[in-house]
């Protein structure tokens, strides 16, 4: 008799770590966004940023200065196509960058950004960046990249300059790139 009652405690007791579990699944939705903006994660986008219904504030003008570095082992040109640009607060700008391999053998290659002032990064969006993915560029191929971004209304007022610099990384060795085949 015990047996048969042990066993349906058993059941019963798996039933309910099921449901449990269940349930954590639903709620981890919900604690993953509680959780990205109280601590400043930029884990999902909030949206009023990326749809253009943000309003643009023409009462300032920030310079945004653009960086662009290669680290020690990388041998392309990289540069943006422009120095600086001044902007509004919550309009949407672009520049470009370029990339050139200038080696014999196709490469692939991650830029890392980072803002300055540091204070500054969470007011600063990039809506679409080749920083997103990695870039693979065949012997002698050159592309321009665009980064699209919103600099924050909400961003101090006290803020007037930023600066995005970008290090490009030779990652080859880590994900080998696919040669053209010329037909």
């Amino acid at each position: 008799m015990s047996t048969s009652t042990d066993i349906s405690r058993l059941i019963k007791r798996l039933v309910v770590v099921v449901v449990l579990m269940f349930a954590f699944g639903f709620a981890l939705v919900p604690i993953y966004d509680v959780m990205c903006k109280a601590f400043g994660i930029n884990g999902k986008p909030d949206g009023t940023a990326y749809e253009g219904t943000q309003v643009i504030d023409d009462s300032r003008e920030v310079r945004v200065q653009f960086l662009a570095t290669n680290n020690a082992d990388m041998s392309w040109d990289f540069y943006p196509e422009g120095d600086e640009i001044t902007v509004n607060p919550g309009g949407v700008n672009q520049m470009l960058f370029v990339a050139h391999n200038p080696t014999d053998k196709p490469m692939t290659a991650q830029a890392i950004p980072s803002i300055a002032p540091s204070e500054a990064a969470a007011y600063f969006h990039k809506t679409e960046c080749f920083c997103f993915s990695q870039q693979v560029l065949q012997p002698g191929e050159r592309v321009e990249m665009p980064v699209r971004f919103i600099v924050d209304r909400d961003m101090p007022k006290d803020v007037r300059h930023l600066t995005l610099s970008y290090t490009l990384f030779d990652v080859t060795a880590r994900k080998p790139p696919v040669a053209q085949v010329s037909q």
